[in-house]
């Protein structure tokens, strides 16, 4: 057998990202000292593009954070029918992101995809503002009997809203990989630097969800809808300037491919080898080696599960070499071999995630609904109910440092030293929801019972389910975005960062499909069911329940499938 066929590796290690990634480091180190002289970058063009996440983040939080209280006051949807179509957009929104991962990797290239992303995106935020400045039926009406607005006003608003949704989706799936392209990976201070600046970028999020939580939604309920959409608007134009204004520092990577391609391969090589016997020693499953040390890459170890797929790897030509290699379409790497199982362990995780994120966008949708039923004065001041999003934000930095400062170090004292894995704090973030379902269940029920007694529960009685949800979110979402992108092939991370994100899309999906039905559902059985025009006629703390139950049961999901979960291992070649 020849040299091309065998797998001659130096070591095989576990994923860097559990925990090992300083050793893994310095493993990577021996096989890369000449790249290592490499000029670091500056941080020029990675500035420009956090403030260009600043500006997206604000427009986008411009939109979504009160979009369910346009939709309900001005364009005088009913509380299910808004509730739906927000977690329908929001969906859209999260779903883009995929599309435009897929885009940039094979055809684009990331810069491209921005620029163009950006391009819709102003031309939504565009249509939103005209569609809000169109004169519509005063908001003092009763909005059991007001008319609705002109199809007109209607289809400019929708028109620009899902335009708005593909822009930030095009811009989110892209934007970060460019931004993480600055830094030269040879390099082992701008290794450094790229962690800083996937922070920094986090931090530019949470100041977009602030800014836009607090100014830009006292202005659309306090002043004009109009010139609220307008500051959207204005951010989306001055990102779209400051991105062509960066356009000679940019450095760009060019597509190199989709992986989908490299999926397809190894499902149609496993099943035309169906007929080859599997060797006994994985070894001699069929891995290319690089003739160029410069192009030196980690390898997949080969795992023991889904032994069907190892088909796609059997040798069935005794002449095979480095300069003789059949097509990719009957015989596969081990690595492309083993990226499929990646996916395909990555799955049940995937899945668990897509019911968390339905009982997260309460927060979106049903949490402000909720809100709006309740005493919303505080002393002089009027607390606006999308606002609390907000203060969720507050909490989840608050989160991200008692996690990185005690809780995680304080675990240290109970597991011999070492910390909370991944898996682990994706798990916390499962038990952290279904509290916050049930918090949720148990303070609507409260109001409820002040509603019969003439009295409004204050809003303040909300902060407890948005700090815990908060708390879900830390653990949960943060976290989940985290392991997804490290257990990703390097060919793939794009992708499964982008699926990581695709979990919020579904969930948002389900929750639009779970408030239709329960609404149509329990109107039919007793009328006005549990989430009428007039919640307090109705009995949304039954359906927060239900969403209790749920994430009860998709964390014991979860827990088993992460049981059973194999970390990535590598295998390194010089």
């Amino acid at each position: 057998m020849k040299g091309g066929g065998l797998r001659a590796s130096i070591l095989v290690k576990d994923d860097p990202t559990s925990h090992d990634g300083e050793e893994s480091q310095s493993l990577l180190e021996v096989c890369q000292q000449p790249e290592l002289k490499s000029r670091s970058s500056d941080w020029k063009a990675p500035a420009i593009i956090l403030g260009l996440e600043c500006l997206e983040s604000m427009a986008f939080n411009g939109i979504a954070m009160n979009l369910v209280v346009y939709i309900r006051s001005v364009l005088h949807g009913s509380v299910a029918s808004s509730a739906s179509t927000v977690s329908l957009w929001f969906g859209t929104s999260f779903f883009v992101p995929i599309l435009g991962a897929v885009i940039a990797d094979t055809y684009w290239g990331n810069y491209k995809t921005v620029l163009i992303s950006f391009t819709i995106y102003l031309l939504g935020a565009v249509l939103i503002t005209v569609g809000a400045s169109i004169p519509s039926t005063p908001e003092l009406c009763n909005l059991s009997s007001c008319p609705s607005p002109e199809g007109t006003q209607n289809a400019i608003f929708f028109s620009g809203l899902y335009l708005a949704a593909v822009g930030c989706g095009g811009a989110r799936s892209a934007l970060l990989p460019l931004g993480a392209d600055q830094f030269n990976n040879e390099n082992s201070l701008d290794m450094q630097k790229r962690r800083d600046f996937f922070s920094l970028f986090y931090i530019c999020v949470i100041f977009g969800l602030i800014t836009s939580g607090t100014i830009v939604v006292w202005v659309q309920e306090n002043v004009s809808w109009a010139i609220g959409y307008g500051i959207v608007t204005t951010c989306i134009a001055l990102a779209l300037v400051g991105f062509v204004v960066g356009t000679p520092i940019f450095r760009r990577r060019e597509p190199s491919g989709s992986p989908v391609k490299s999926i397809l391969q190894v499902i149609v090589a496993a099943c035309k080898n169906m007929s080859l016997e599997l060797p006994a020693d994985s070894s001699f499953l069929y891995e290319a080696t690089s003739k160029n040390t410069h192009d030196s890459e980690l390898k997949l170890a080969h795992t023991d599960d889904f032994r069907f797929l190892d088909r796609a790897a059997v040798i069935s030509d005794l002449r095979l070499d480095n300069s003789s290699c059949q097509s990719s379409w009957r015989i596969c790497t081990v690595t492309q071999v083993e990226e499929l199982k990646i996916l395909i362990r990555l799955l049940p995780v995937w899945v668990t995630g897509v019911f968390f994120s339905a009982a997260f966008s309460q927060m979106q949708t049903t949490f402000i609904q909720q809100g709006t039923v309740m005493n919303t004065k505080l002393g002089s001041f009027t607390i606006p109910p999308a606002s609390l999003c907000s203060f969720e934000v507050v909490c989840v930095t608050l989160w991200v440092l008692l996690a990185n400062k005690v809780i995680v170090p304080a675990t240290t004292w109970f597991t011999s030293g070492s910390e909370l894995t991944q898996l682990q704090r994706i798990g916390i973030g499962r038990v952290l929801m279904f509290f916050t379902m049930a918090l949720a269940a148990i303070l609507e029920t409260k109001r409820l019972e002040s509603v019969q007694h003439g009295e409004l529960l204050s809003i303040v009685w909300q902060l407890p389910q948005y700090i815990f949800i908060a708390g879900a979110e830390c653990f949960g979402f943060i976290t989940q975005l985290e392991f997804f992108h490290g257990q990703a092939p390097d060919s793939m991370k794009s992708i499964l960062t982008a699926f990581a994100l695709l979990t919020i899309a579904l969930g948002n999906y389900l929750n639009s499909a779970m408030i239709t039905i329960v609404s149509r559902v329990t109107m039919a059985w007793h009328s006005p069911g549990w989430i009428p025009d007039d919640l307090n006629e109705g009995h949304l703390d039954y359906f927060y329940w239900c969403l209790a139950a749920i994430s009860f049961v998709n964390l014991a999901v979860y827990i088993y499938f992460a049981s059973k979960y194999k970390l990535k291992k590598f295998v390194i070649q010089c």
